[in-house]
């Protein structure tokens, strides 16, 4: 039967210098779909409790979903690995090319063990696979490693992913940069790879991605189109990107200003797109087939940081590197976003840490580097960490690459009050204290602190969900809302969509889809049910890695610390609130009162 799928895996083992083709069963399919669905299986089965994440025995996998590489608006892929800054499950996603090309060779994943023996890329061309030399790009950052590649293999049509000094470095948070340039960010697979002294993969596919019912496809593909031509949202992110919600969060009182302290900054518009629009952008670009293009192309033309070219500066980095750290100028946020793109470092993760480290500096917890002021507002000094963050080069530099949790524990108990995360991972741009739903999404989250899992905010501030009403600052109600939308999310993450995407496309429309690319009848509930025996299974593999209940919180900050501005002034998510919430959400989810799943 024609199907999307390839129903192949690649999975190459460093030490051996070996690879392998690995069929695809029907019943994973059935029960999984792909993407992040098919990584958590395998890392459920394949790393045992204990695994040091940047041990040989970390499975370290690229994941496509059914619809990557055809026509559908769902043309993003995933890494999955266990994370070396939180312990427990990670799955990061990215857009650009990388992922549709897998499929172009021919699999449906690419599954990565073992260590090379020396700095490695794999090169991969439809079904020919080798581990090269990679010392002469040891050392090189992202972008230069991209054309040394394309040079030495003398094809500009490659399509590749790789890391910087980050990842070679093994910092907590590096990330993975994937043609061209996006990142798959968050929670440190960056370091996964440096560990197995792997630099990049380099792939090129030939091979056409079929669907199962043509006509079919093109007649579902037309309505996701029309859906996303339609939709308010969309419409606001192809004019503006992520950078529009900037001044929302400012307005709602959920911006991250000095180290989450504040929910508001005075200067927010600098930032967004308006600012954004003066300094930077000078057209709209997309990933890959996608019809929303929301990201932006342009070049800082202007100031002491003149002469680089750059894309959207968005929301999440702009206010973790710009609000967060009292920051307003966006040539110097996008000037420091960049190096952390080219170092291969998470930019959400950085601002997050260097705000705690401004803070703990004004605190007196820390010194000032030498000959830097270590305070608010100050762009070199935000620059002089991330280079020592990045390169390894001083004490302060190495304490903070192991990330804010790590970071804080070293540095002593008052530090531990100002950092701001979930589970090891830093959190997000959008503070909870005016929106507890969003707080409960934070606990709950399978990777740690992410608002990708489920993102309330739209519902509590609209204060209606499903037809009922709901009051942003009260616990009640909030645990159903967020496992239906946890359970929606993670089961669309197996397509892989891309979350812009799914503000307008429709859970039938998306069924459609997977029913004519794959022949596999899909009912539009699929993906919650999909969803929740992924969350369950997550759940599972984290609990046997060390995790339990006592991480479902969130940090003093959000919890001992009011709200000092903005429309929920003088509000924060006391214990009582989280553990009213907490319960409510572990009696739904069909868990025990430790968290503890009791489906099969």
């Amino acid at each position: 039967m024609t199907c999307a799928c390839t129903n192949k895996l690649l999975r190459i083992d460093l030490t051996r210098e070996s690879f392998e083709i690995l069929p695809v069963l029907d019943t994973l399919k059935a029960d999984f779909i792909g993407g992040k669905g098919f990584g958590a299986k395998f890392l459920h089965e394949g790393v045992s409790p204990g695994t040091d994440p940047m041990g040989k025995d970390n499975l370290l996998m690229f994941m496509t979903g059914p619809l990557t590489g055809t026509m559908a608006p769902a043309m993003r892929g995933c890494v999955v690995t266990k994370s070396p800054l939180t312990g427990i499950f990670l799955d990061s996603y990215f857009g650009g090319r990388f992922a549709p090309e897998i499929k172009y060779a021919g699999y449906d994943g690419i599954i990565i063990t073992g260590c090379a023996k020396r700095p490695s890329y794999i090169r991969i061309d439809d079904d020919h696979v080798e581990i090269r030399d990679a010392r002469y790009l040891w050392g090189k950052d992202t972008l230069e490693t991209n054309r040394l590649i394309k040079n030495e293999l003398t094809d500009e049509t490659i399509k590749i992913a790789s890391i910087g000094k980050a990842g070679e470095n093994r910092v907590l948070f590096a990330l993975i940069c994937c043609e061209y340039n996006r990142q798959a960010g968050r929670g440190g697979a960056g370091a996964v790879m440096g560990s197995k002294n792997l630099k990049a993969i380099a792939i090129k596919g030939t091979k056409p991605v079929a669907v199962h019912d043509v006509k079919g496809f093109i007649k579902a593909c037309a309505t996701a189109f029309k859906e996303l031509e339609t939709c308010p949202d969309v419409e606001a992110l192809k004019i503006a990107g992520t950078a529009s919600a900037v001044e929302f969060a400012n307005e709602a009182g959920l911006l991250p200003h000095k180290n989450y302290k504040n929910g508001t900054f005075s200067k927010a518009a600098m930032l967004a797109d308006k600012g954004q629009s003066k300094h930077l952008w000078l057209g709209s670009s997309a990933c890959m087939g996608c019809p929303v293009a929301c990201s932006k192309t342009g070049a800082v033309r202007t100031g002491i940081y003149k002469g680089f070219v750059t894309d959207i500066v968005e929301y999440e980095s702009c206010a973790l590197m710009g609000s967060n750290l009292d920051i307003s100028d966006i040539r110097a946020v996008a000037h420091l976003v960049r190096l952390c793109d080219l170092y291969g470092m998470d930019s959400m993760s950085t601002g997050n840490i260097i705000g705690f480290a401004m803070e703990a500096c004004e605190k007196g917890l820390i010194s000032s580097p030498a000959g830097i002021k270590l305070k608010f507002g100050n762009v070199a000094a935000a620059e002089h960490l991330i280079h020592t963050i990045a390169g390894q080069t001083d004490e302060l530099g190495k304490i903070l690459s192991k990330g804010v949790k790590k970071a804080a524990k070293k540095i002593g108990k008052k530090a531990c009050d100002i950092a701001v995360h979930t589970k090891g991972l830093e959190s997000p741009a959008w503070g909870p204290r005016g929106v507890s739903g969003m707080g409960l999404a934070l606990m709950t989250t399978d990777r740690g602190g992410c608002h990708q899992r489920g993102f309330p905010v739209a519902y509590e501030l609209s204060r209606e969900w499903e037809g009922h009403p709901l009051d942003p600052l009260l616990p009640e109600g909030k645990a159903s809302m967020v496992i239906a939308l946890q359970n929606y999310s993670a089961g669309t993450d197996t397509l892989v969509k891309c979350d812009f995407g799914s503000f307008g496309i429709s859970k039938a429309t998306y069924a459609e889809l997977l029913s004519t690319a794959t022949g596999r009848k899909a009912d539009p509930e699929i993906f919650s049910r999909t969803g929740e025996r992924i969350w369950n299974l997550v759940r599972c593999f984290n609990l046997a890695q060390g995790m339990d209940a006592s991480s479902d919180t969130l940090p003093p900050r959000f919890v001992n610390e009011a709200l000092p501005d903005g429309p929920s002034r003088g509000h924060r998510i006391s214990k009582k609130d989280m553990a009213y919430m907490i319960q409510e959400y572990y009696k739904l989810r069909g868990w025990n009162k430790k968290g503890v799943p009791q489906k099969p």
